[in-house]
């Protein structure tokens, strides 16, 4: 059974283009995120899927695999289809390129967990940080049942509530590593268009909830940071430099 990670790197950004290149502490967060996956699978198993050259020329110089993809992709799950497609394994590791701060034993979760549940579309989660506003549009929150099956994800700040003493303790919100199989990825791109939530909360994953596809939660290590808009960059180098003390 071969498995392997494909993280989506798309330089036209519309809230902040040319990401994946973005230096953080001089290096270009694509390989921040690359090295980090490279430690939970050989490197010869992880390739970066982009729609553009410059991105593919840096991840090559630096040993990784480069795949080309078309700049039609609807999301970053679209480009991975198109990876898939060209790529032949038993299951895809979906690492966003824009978390630095993953625990690549994180991602060694995810795995284990698809194999467990391989009729499941499998993703992360962990509590929000004391810094993070349940209220802020660019963290997706979510909402599952008591066995970790997803109910919702949305960007407004869920479960809602009716009084104040039944405010949630904690919300937590969706850390992007997913599994997939080669069929969900298929039937994903295939689809042609955003689902109607996916398209209202702009949450790839709601394209598979709204088809009733099981989605298994899988709690990892708090303190992941995503870097969603330029403003983020200083965030996620203070706290780079905090864990390589």
């Amino acid at each position: 059974m071969r498995t392997v990670i494909i993280i989506p790197a798309r330089f036209k950004s519309s809230r902040f283009p040319g990401k994946p290149l973005v230096p953080l502490l001089g290096k270009p967060m694509i390989l921040w995120v690359a090295e980090l996956c490279a430690k939970a699978l050989p490197i010869q198993d992880v390739y970066i899927a982009t729609e553009d050259q410059r991105i593919a020329d840096v991840v090559e110089a630096a040993g990784f695999n480069a795949i080309m993809t078309s700049d039609k992709a609807l999301t970053g799950t679209d480009r991975l289809a198109e990876a898939a497609a060209k790529i032949d394994a038993d299951i895809y590791l979906n690492v966003q390129g824009d978390e630095p701060l993953l625990d690549p034993q994180d991602i060694l979760k995810v795995l284990e967990f698809k194999k467990q549940h391989p009729k499941d579309v499998i993703n992360g989660y962990c509590p929000l940080g004391p810094a993070e506003d349940p209220q802020s549009v660019n963290i997706p929150k979510v909402i599952f049942t008591e066995d970790h099956r997803l109910v919702y994800m949305s960007r407004l700040a869920i479960p809602g509530f009716k009084s104040k003493e039944n405010r949630p303790d904690t919300y937590f919100k969706q850390v992007c590593i997913y599994a997939f199989s080669r069929e969900d990825l298929l039937r994903y791109g295939q689809f042609g268009r955003k689902s109607t939530l996916e398209q209202s909360e702009d949450i790839e994953i709601l394209r598979f909830l709204e088809w009733g596809t099981p989605i298994r939660m899988v709690e990892t290590q708090p303190g992941s940071l995503a870097v969603d808009i330029p403003e983020d960059v200083l965030v996620v180098e203070d706290e780079l430099r905090r864990v390589m003390q």
